[in-house]
């Protein structure tokens, strides 16, 4: 039986195609370069769509992106959106999900599904992404060098380098679940800042490479500092330092949809004892 409840179909902005989907939700397909945002502008009755991966069929609908709620009005008894049930029976939702960039066949939004009971609310990606980081337990840098037992001269060179594992360099990985999908995140130090006591700070994008004494006097290649004074007449006759790590952490829904990167930062202090030749016998 046709439905007086079909809409009619509105031109997107920017060039994009609208189209009936069903007979209750118009569905807009945006073109890519129509909006000058590479098709990501949909529109339908005036909601705006999330980000996200593609759902062309209520199978690939992912309630973690999108908001789900009831159709309103509910279709007439017999409306193929029943699937054969009937009103009261469950209810007909909408997902207002919005996928992104556009590509030739199309971004959708809108779809309709049947459903026996309400879904549960939306889950952010974003939230079990820092839940699975929570998890990982990731810690500051594991200083090697300098050691806090050794005593270092002015003007020679100290290599900076950290111990590498899961939790202090990574890479780290965990997942966390909720509402029915699942968030996988990855973290890895990105860089250390290394702040001295001496009013520099070196930032190093690699662990350090760890001396060794065919180096000889030689500056480290990657990763070093001179103190150009002691650390006398700093308290405890230590110069106070501290390395802090970046953790650079990419995340995505399992089986594809939204994706993301957080930042996790992480110190560890450090104290070192700095002094100079003493030249005897002039």
């Amino acid at each position: 039986m046709a439905s007086s409840l079909a809409l009619a179909e509105p031109a997107l902005a920017g060039g994009g195609i609208c189209e009936g989907k069903n007979r209750f939700v118009t569905v807009c397909v945006s073109q890519p370069g129509n909006d000058g945002n590479s098709g990501t502008g949909n529109h339908d009755k005036g909601t705006n769509g999330g980000g996200g991966g593609g759902t062309e069929d209520r199978g690939g609908l992912d309630p973690s992106l999108c908001d789900i709620r009831l159709l309103d009005p509910q279709p007439p008894a017999g409306a193929p959106l029943w699937e054969g049930h009937s009103p009261g029976d469950g209810a007909i939702y909408v997902n207002t999900c919005a996928s992104g960039p556009g590509t030739a066949n199309g971004d959708t939004i809108g779809l309709t599904f049947w459903s026996k009971d309400a879904p549960a609310p939306a889950v952010d990606p974003a939230v079990l992404a820092q839940r699975a980081v929570d998890s990982m337990l990731l810690d500051g840098p594991a200083i090697a060098s300098p050691k806090a037992d050794g005593r270092y001269t002015v003007g020679v060179p100290m290599w900076l380098w950290v111990g590498q594992s899961p939790t202090t360099w990574g890479p780290n990985t965990a997942s966390a679940s909720a509402g029915g999908i699942t968030v996988t995140a990855t973290a890895k130090v990105s860089s250390v800042a290394w702040t001295m006591g001496d009013g520099t700070t070196v930032t190093c994008v690699s662990p350090g490479t760890p001396y060794t004494a065919a180096r000889g006097m030689s500056p480290s290649p990657d990763c070093g500092h001179r103190y150009g004074s002691t650390s006398a007449g700093r308290p405890g006759a230590r110069y106070q330092g501290a390395a802090t790590s970046t953790w650079t952490i990419d995340w995505a829904v399992t089986g594809g949809g939204r994706s993301g990167q957080l930042t996790e930062v992480r110190t560890t202090p450090f104290t070192v004892s700095v002094g100079e030749i003493q030249v005897v016998g002039q």
